[in-house]
């Protein structure tokens, strides 16, 4: 065993499991301008771990160490297209600690977030695609030996911002779960389930929400919502669950509109800040609540059964504020689409000033408080941005995540809440890809449709539940040069009069059969941004603000947006930064390893 001081380790931070059998585990926090990293590996060969844009090998950043002989060793490489394994001129990754026992080997190291390395893949907010794997062999005597399964990706976001861990083992909680649901074979299900909350009579407020998913069905359940009814129901509503948004769905379901939380694919656990909770057992409080679950069934699979849902953790011990939800961004309909064909398609949903400047200059002039945001968006999804503006003048993004990944979407804390004001607009600006597809994407509930959505958690509560807008769809349809529908409006999607190559098309039809280039596609995104949106600006239990339905235009901002300058850091600014966080960092020369070999 060879340890290197032990005052290095990682200690704290977030803790990440990467492998399913539990025998590589990630522990890491942000230490100034540099992460902190902690590998503890069953094993007493080599551990791989890197970077990766898009969870493979290709191009990504990777760093490999173990113990060899008594020896620890570190290096830094990278790997090129064809994912040929190379040593890094420039050596970034630096060792703090390593160990090995008779089954385990632990390694603490450290980079600097920001490198002016180009063979390294910088650190950011954004989701990052962990990759890793192990021998066991060391490098030295694997030579080229392949780790076989002993590899893996995950999807983090290793900027998050920690989070005090509060036991709740102790406190009471309740699950929300479905029983015994048939999922269909087809390709998408919305599932909707009544439930009534337990506590009733005197205030509480939860504290966590966890997520129950059915073991197996990781993949199938794609997201979760849960919303706040009527509180004029009665338990009868509680007999049966139904598919959402179906023509025989139940009239109850209709009175669930308020958004109390979400959670979507890859996430965990969400913890309330300490001073915030979900408030129950008040009049004002939910007490019927309706379970929407999305269901991805892309393989149609048959006979799946499912009781996944939701297990949420409260306390009588009451905080000072009651927390909120805001959904923001498009409202979801075929008034949102996207050509097929493009590299980069960028679609922007309006929280417009004047829903704002209603709803916030009735309910809370001095504003509120927003602490997390997910950003939500299905396949064709690449980037997503939630930008903030102040009487006219934009303000640092309030979220974003440049490298979406449709399989991991969570509540992203704030490093510092934001205080959103009266006047203050938001949009959500989600960047697509559809290279890959042939025909138009439309906006709807389908994971082969698209969305554009931020959910804002926020405190105190008060009575805005969404807060979204509608593009413009007769400026869309003259682009591709529709002259006249029919009217009245008597079907959906509406039926086209004029000209004559669409006549008798329902719009969807007409713009698939409109030939779409990459230069058509680039033109009708530079209209559709700045076309006149319909307010959505709705309360709970159905109402609405005055300025619901009304038009606005959009606002003029700088598109693109430009990102705030990357600060790089050298390798003796490392030393000096961890130096003054008291890391002790001690140079270890590498075992003599070829520097180029395959790693695939």
């Amino acid at each position: 065993m060879r340890r290197l001081r032990p005052w290095a380790l990682v200690l704290g931070g977030l803790l990440a499991v990467l492998d399913g059998a539990g025998a590589y585990r990630l522990r890491w926090g942000r230490r100034g301008s540099a992460l902190a990293l902690r590998l503890e590996v069953r094993t007493r060969g080599y551990v791989g771990f890197g970077l990766s844009a898009g969870g493979g090998m290709a191009s990504a950043d990777i760093v490999v160490g173990g113990v060899e002989r008594g020896q620890p060793y570190l290096q830094d490489y990278f790997t090129d297209e064809n994912r040929i394994l190379k040593k890094d001129p420039q050596q970034d990754y630096h060792l703090e600690y390593a160990m090995e026992n008779s089954t385990h080997t632990i390694l603490a190291f450290s980079r600097e977030l920001h490198t002016c390395d180009t063979n390294d893949k910088s650190i950011t907010e954004s989701t990052v695609r962990v990759i890793w794997a192990y021998h066991h062999k060391d490098m030295g005597e694997a030579g080229q030996n392949y780790h076989g399964l002993n590899r893996g990706t995950k999807s983090l976001r290793l900027l998050n911002p920690e989070r005090e861990d509060v036991s709740s083992a102790s406190l009471p909680y309740f699950d929300l779960t479905n029983k015994d649901v048939p999922v269909p074979d087809k390709d998408t299900t919305y599932w909707c389930q009544m439930f009534k909350i337990p506590v009733q009579h005197e205030k509480h407020h939860v504290t966590k929400v966890e997520p129950l998913i059915q073991k197996g069905h990781e993949n199938l359940v794609h997201h979760i919502l849960l919303y706040q009814c009527s509180s004029n129901l009665n338990d009868s509503v509680l007999d049966y669950g139904h598919e959402c948004y179906h023509p025989n769905m139940p009239d109850s379901f209709l009175t669930c509109e308020t958004v109390i939380f979400a959670w979507a694919i890859g996430g965990e656990g969400f913890t309330y800040p300490p001073h915030v909770g979900l408030s129950i057992g008040t009049a004002a409080d939910p007490l019927f609540v309706l379970m929407e679950v999305h269901y991805d069934n892309p393989s149609y699979t048959e006979g799946l059964i499912d009781n996944s849902g939701l297990r949420l953790i409260y306390t009588p011990v009451l905080r000072k504020y009651d927390a909120g939800v805001i959904e923001a961004g498009l409202w979801v309909s075929l008034f949102h689409n996207i050509p097929p064909g493009m590299p980069e398609f960028v679609s922007e949903g309006h929280c417009t000033l004047e829903c704002l400047e209603e709803a916030l200059g009735a309910e809370r002039p001095t504003g509120i408080q927003v602490f997390a945001v997910l950003l939500h968006a299905h396949l064709a999804g690449r980037a997503i941005r939630m930008r903030h503006f102040h009487n006219g003048q934009e303000q640092k993004l309030l979220a974003y995540d440049d490298e979406f990944d449709f399989n991991f979407q969570e509540f992203q804390y704030l490093k510092e809440e934001r205080t959103i004001l009266p006047g203050d607009n938001l949009i959500t600006e989600c960047h697509y890809s559809t290279v890959d597809r042939i025909r138009m994407t439309w906006g709807g509930l389908s994971t082969r449709n698209e969305m554009c959505l931020s959910y804002l958690l926020y405190y105190p509560r008060i009575n805005l539940t969404r807060c979204a807008s509608i593009p413009d769809i007769m400026e869309q349809l003259q682009f591709i040069g529709v002259k006249e529908i029919y009217r009245p409006v008597r079907t959906w999607p509406f039926i086209i009069k004029s000209p004559k190559q669409y006549k008798n098309l329902s719009f969807m039809d007409a713009m698939n059969k409109f030939k779409w280039s990459r230069s058509e596609g680039l033109s009708y995104n530079q209209l559709v941004l700045k076309l006149p949106v319909n307010v959505r600006c709705s309360k709970t239990d159905n109402a609405e603000w005055s300025i619901q339905g009304m038009t606005a235009l959009p606002p003029e901002i700088e598109r693109p947006y430009k990102t705030e300058p990357v600060i790089c850091s050298s390798s003796s600014c490392l030393r000096c930064s961890l130096f003054l966080t008291f890391l002790f960092v001690v140079h270890i020369t590498a075992s003599t390893i070829g520097n180029i070999w395959p790693f695939v």
